[in-house]
């Protein structure tokens, strides 16, 4: 691969520039090595036009929201890292109140955002990790709720154009859309970046929907580990749950380095400190391998694979 023109990028976004930075500290894992250029933008705007100048130089990308569902190797990723801290929030109240926000808001934050002001239908996204882009991304959900039952659009960037999409334009699926690269190393449907969202909400009370919140606050203690990991490590099959069969396989507590299956969710892998993603990977294989032969059940990721392996 050519070099990367750091200096052009520096003259063009400045300080949001940097080169050689450890991803890490950006997963809520606390695992991955380096980006050669991380460039961080603070609105969607400023996003537009970092991905305008990175498709016109035909650079390689990926663009890092919470952080949440995703591995990234140890040897980093090549090419230029776009961290989204795009946040700013408007609220539409009226008989059918909205939210338009853009992609790099914290999710867990606008739910209870929306609480403060008596606003219900994101209680379910409370304890959901990541960004609202990246939710999008992989229609995030949790306690029967999920993305394609809040959208209204999408305001997605590709090299060509820029349209709003609807729920069911991006296809929603299980943990899926046309936005997210499909199993077995297909492309994604279209190549595109969220820049922003316009979601459906309820009008309510504080009191009822703070209740609410906490009871799923409380549910999700009680089911799944502290500590950082990367969320939930594989979809579910149909018709069963990806912590029950790799419990049964008797893999639940099982480390490599100091990764771990964790003893309280088998479905969650712990870092415990220092861990390395190729451990977690062997972990993964270990996983796979084993449910595969004992229940011929072949577990599908929900976490993606990034960098260079």
């Amino acid at each position: 691969m050519p070099a990367l023109p750091v200096d052009g990028l520096r003259l063009r976004f400045g300080a949001a520039v940097q080169e050689n930075v450890s991803l890490a500290p950006y997963t809520s894992a606390r695992i991955g090595g380096p980006a050669d250029i991380l460039i961080m933008v603070k609105s969607a705007n400023e996003l537009m036009d970092v991905m305008t100048v990175l498709w016109q130089q035909e650079m390689p990308y990926y663009i890092l929201g919470g952080g949440s569902n995703v591995l990234i190797s140890d040897k980093g990723i090549r090419g230029v890292v776009v961290l989204d801290r795009a946040k700013e929030v408007r609220f539409e109240s009226g008989d059918q109140p909205t939210v338009w926000c853009e992609a790099g808001v914290i999710f867990s934050n606008l739910a209870n955002r929306c609480a403060s002001k008596g606003l219900a239908g994101l209680e379910w996204a409370a304890t959901v990790p990541g960004t609202v882009g990246g939710a999008v991304f992989g229609n995030a959900g949790a306690f029967g709720g999920d993305m394609s039952g809040n959208l209204i659009w999408a305001d997605v960037l590709t090299r060509t154009s820029r349209e709003k999409l609807t729920a069911a334009q991006l296809k929603y699926g299980y943990r899926t859309s046309i936005l997210r690269t499909a199993p077995r190393g297909k492309r994604a449907e279209i190549n595109a970046i969220v820049l922003s969202v316009m979601l459906r909400l309820k009008n309510s009370t504080k009191e009822e929907v703070s209740v609410k919140i906490d009871e799923f606050s409380e549910r999700r203690k009680a089911t799944q580990p502290p500590g950082a990991s990367m969320g939930s490590m594989f979809k579910n099959p149909a018709g069963d749950h990806a912590g029950r069969l790799i419990e049964a396989a008797g893999l639940k507590g099982t480390r490599i380095g100091t990764a771990e299956i964790s003893t309280k969710h088998a479905n969650f892998f712990i870092n415990h400190g220092q861990t390395q993603a190729e451990d977690v990977r062997a972990l993964i294989c270990l996983v796979q391998k084993t449910v595969a032969e004992q229940f011929n059940v072949n577990l599908e990721l929900e976490v993606e694979l990034v960098g260079e392996w």
